[in-house]
């Protein structure tokens, strides 16, 4: 090999894999390291960041057994072993898989060229080091808030990131390694784990521009061994929907025979079965991030779909408002005429009449026929306030805890709300609800049981709180608006106002 060969494919990683690293297949057998679909698609990402910035900091996420824990390691060997004075650090979530990683890269490095490259003058379980580049590479395991202090690393790979108990702290502590200079890497890389954890809110800061880190989603069917081709094979309507949406991206129906074949191996009925392949083969990031309990009352693919659509309506306005009960919860206020939901809007530490306040000026300006507000905690307050102004007729206080009007069905009024608002997202006509990740995050992440009464009871704010879930404020508001019904039918008054200033003076 030329000299000036060699130095082109030192310089490429995608080259250096091709003409010298050895991995396993899915078979077991040995081969050379091609890049494939998925793992090209996030070395051209991370490359195009690192000639914008000088370095990386990337959030990727993937569905199973896509070969980017593969990648990362090839990337981060390649550049120990062809750079001086570089150290990489992998921590992973289980030792089994600190061990299954820390093989690949002394396969790696067993099977160079010896007259090309240096072996490692150490070498342990968990250590490769090259004394003669001052270039290692170590791994850990996620089991103490303390790994990876007094490290200096320059390259930092965080596998499967959703699954770290403590992540907040493990996390801080190795990001403290990497100093925010040229030439280092940090990725965290996971599949989903639902919504309460920081890879979760990590990925939805970097998704909307918040972070310094790049979101990279892999779809499951750039995998071509998830491909099955049946001349037989004729797709239903759901799979000819996604046949249209992601084929141009590579979806084939070999893929989606493939998934049948998959989801016979799945447990439960059709819709668990698809619930649980969307958490582990996602289409997209949002199906990805189904929440983590086993059954959610309102499914993901509702939302979405309500989300991209635009409906006119000239039905009368319907406000829900959901105050704050504690510091770190939101006052969320939304807007419903008929199938269309709009003007999401969320406020944080505003008091009683602040409160009262905003209300008002809501009704002035925009004339709802109902104002349906929870009254339970600061909402009483807020109620009272807005029937001292003169809007007794419009202002509704809904205790949700109290007896539903279906006693018989409803362990309360907030699931038989609940159990509405479900109702009106999966009508057969369109309708329409703010492009909210927010919302989403809140109407998706609920699960529920029925007690025993077979009464429906969605699960309470405080539980799903315990597993780590923002309270569902905006959701809450927007069950409000049913209460009552879907549509206001007796808009004729008009309201009587007292002006503010005498408003409470009577007797």
């Amino acid at each position: 090999m030329s000299e000036d060969k060699l130095i082109r494919i030192l310089k490429s990683l995608p080259l250096f894999a091709k003409n010298f690293l050895i991995i396993h297949d899915k078979s077991g057998a040995e081969r050379k390291f091609n890049l494939n679909r998925a793992q090209q698609y996030i070395h051209e990402r991370l490359e195009a960041q690192y000639q914008a910035t000088g370095k990386v900091r990337a959030l990727i996420l993937k569905g199973r057994q896509q070969g980017v824990s593969t990648y990362v390691q090839a990337r981060f060997f390649h550049k120990i072993i062809t750079k001086r004075g570089k150290k990489a650090f992998i921590l992973t979530h289980l030792s089994d898989a600190t061990r299954a990683i820390f093989e690949m890269t002394k396969r790696y490095s067993e099977n160079l060229e010896t007259s090309l490259f240096p072996q490692p003058d150490k070498k342990n379980d968990n250590t490769l080091m090259y004394d003669r580049l001052g270039s290692g590479y170590r791994v850990g395991t996620a089991g103490s808030v303390e790994i990876g202090r007094g490290m200096t690393n320059q390259y930092l790979h965080l596998s499967e990131y959703a699954f770290y108990k403590d992540a907040a702290k493990i996390g801080m502590g190795l990001m403290n390694t990497v100093a925010e200079i040229n030439d280092t890497e940090i990725i965290k890389e996971s599949t989903a784990n639902g919504q309460s954890n920081d890879f979760y809110s990590d990925w939805q800061a970097a998704k909307n521009g918040a972070s310094r880190y790049q979101a990279i989603f892999v779809p499951w069917y750039w995998q071509d061994e998830y491909c099955i081709e049946d001349a037989s094979f004729i797709p239903n309507e759901d799979e000819l929907q996604w046949l249209e949406q992601f084929g141009p991206n590579g979806l084939k129906k070999g893929h989606l025979n493939w998934r049948r074949i998959k989801m016979e191996d799945i447990k439960g009925d059709y819709e668990q079965k698809c619930r649980k392949f969307r958490q582990e083969y996602p289409f997209t990031d949002d199906e990805a991030f189904l929440s983590s309990i086993t059954d959610t009352f309102i499914q993901v693919e509702h939302v979405q779909k309500a989300r991209k659509t635009k409906v006119e309506s000239k039905s009368h306005l319907i406000i829900g408002l959901d105050p704050a009960r504690k510091g770190d919860d939101r006052t969320a206020i939304i807007r419903r005429r008929g199938r269309r939901a709009y003007g999401l809007e969320t406020h944080y530490n505003i008091d009683t009449m602040q409160l009262a306040g905003i209300i008002k000026r809501i009704i002035d300006k925009e004339e709802p026929k109902r104002v349906c507000i929870d009254c339970i905690g600061i909402g009483a307050g807020v109620v009272d306030r807005l029937h001292e102004l003169g809007y007794s007729d419009i202002v509704i206080g809904v205790n949700v805890a109290t007896k539903a009007e279906d006693f018989a069905t409803y362990k309360n009024t907030r699931a038989e709300l609940w159990d509405r608002g479900r109702e009106w997202l999966t009508q057969e006509m369109p309708i329409e609800i703010p492009d909210s990740d927010e919302l989403q995050t809140d109407l998706c992440g609920l699960g529920y049981k029925y007690d025993s009464s077979d009464k429906l009871q969605i699960e309470s704010k405080d539980d799903a709180k315990k597993r780590g879930l923002l309270s569902p404020d905006t959701a809450d508001a927007f069950m409000l608006t049913f209460y009552g019904g879907e549509y206001v039918t007796d808009g004729a008054y008009v309201v009587n106002r007292l002006p503010e200033r005498t408003a409470g003076m009577l007797i």
